[in-house]
């Protein structure tokens, strides 16, 4: 059983499971480290039962221990906490790369401690507490990468109770090795964020013939989609771009040859092969579980045409409400100004979600099943 919980860092992540904690968890004792306007800031908000001035204070005691810091800021933590962890304490973070984790985990974490690396897929456009949100891992993966040479048996039982307050936050966690987490999210996080600069600063520089930067005035939504990511500050990726290293280079050399393959379709104009490869991307962009946050069970899809008016969501969520059925994912998908738009709604299960169509084609929506 997990009765103190220490928090290391207290920002976007560790701010938002300390709310979301105290919210599905108040048998828990939660107490935090940081820097002290951050960790005043985060006793404020109600992240925290108690404040610790420094991290050995921090963990004394506690029976599970939250890394999440910085990557750079994790490897230094564990080798300072190690001496001073309690018999039987468990270990986790939240960072995005985790071979170096667990290795730095494996080499100075003593015997008596339990460690299982972390990776809540899940984040904000600004970090820092005063945008923690208690639902910001609601539906979201949480990836659990534990030591490759565990056994697995009695690592499940040792880790249930990390894995049992993943579940608490709302999160789907998905058990994974660590050289094949940070393999996968080079390609669909890291590398994305990399292009996601490249093409803003492609965009930005591009003049006309008159010498004028009107692109980026000419870029829609699809264009402010893609690019949503570029917004991120470089500190969030410092340590990221280090640490998956390896990972990233492969993958952007498997983006520069299909970038390749279609330059050169192009240079020979072969419609017919640049067709083929729409056609593939088509079709695996739509293999992915849409209505899932992530590769996990799929949730139930109810499309809703709405008009463009204010207090349409409102209403929508308010006639869900009135059946007690919970809308575990929103998304917005087309939208034209003074016509209104397409939403996805994700529901639970099958049932709820033909519940849910049949409510909103009552209130006069256009709601149908995929």
């Amino acid at each position: 059983m997990i009765d103190r919980l220490a928090i290391l860092g207290t920002g976007l992540i560790g701010g938002s499971l300390g709310l979301i904690w105290q919210e599905r968890r108040p048998d828990l004792t939660i107490v935090g480290h940081d820097r002290p306007q951050v960790l005043e800031r985060a006793a404020e908000r109600g992240a925290l039962d108690e404040k610790a001035a420094d991290p050995i204070t921090a963990v004394s005691g506690a029976d599970l221990v939250v890394l999440a810091t910085p990557l750079a800021s994790i490897l230094g933590l564990m080798e300072t906490i190690a001496d001073d962890l309690s018999d039987g304490c468990l270990v986790t973070d939240v960072g995005s790369v985790k071979q170096p984790v667990l290795e730095q985990a494996q080499d100075v974490l003593p015997d008596h401690v339990g460690f299982l690396g972390g990776h809540p897929m899940a984040g904000a456009e600004h970090s820092g507490i005063d945008h923690a949100d208690s639902l910001l891992f609601e539906n979201a993966v949480y990836g659990l990468c534990p030591p490759s040479d565990a056994d697995e048996h009695a690592l499940g039982e040792r880790l249930a109770p990390i894995v049992d307050l993943v579940e608490a936050t709302g999160a789907r966690p998905l058990v994974l090795d660590a050289a094949r987490h940070d393999r996968l999210v080079a390609a669909v996080s890291h590398v994305p964020q990399l292009l996601a600069v490249a093409l803003v600063n492609l965009v930005a520089t591009t003049e006309d013939e008159e010498g004028e930067e009107l692109a980026l005035q000419l870029a829609g939504g699809g264009f402010r989609d893609m690019t949503r990511i570029a917004s991120s500050p470089f500190d969030m990726w410092r340590d990221v771009l280090v640490g998956n290293e390896g990972a990233i280079h492969d993958a952007l050399s498997r983006l520069r040859r299909h970038l390749r393959a279609m330059r050169n379709r192009l240079i020979e104009e072969d419609l017919d092969a640049l067709e083929e490869l729409f056609n593939d991307a088509r079709a695996a962009r739509e293999s992915i579980p849409q209505d899932s946050k992530g590769f996990l069970r799929p949730l139930a899809d109810v499309y809703v045409r709405a008009p463009d008016r204010p207090g349409v969501i409102h209403d929508i969520s308010g006639h869900l409400l009135e059946a007690e059925l919970n809308i575990k994912d929103m998304e917005l998908q087309t939208i034209r100004e003074g016509t209104g738009g397409t939403f996805r709604l994700a529901f639970e299960d099958g049932a709820t979600a033909e519940e849910a169509a049949a409510i909103l084609s009552d209130a006069d929506y256009e709601a149908w099943r995929p």
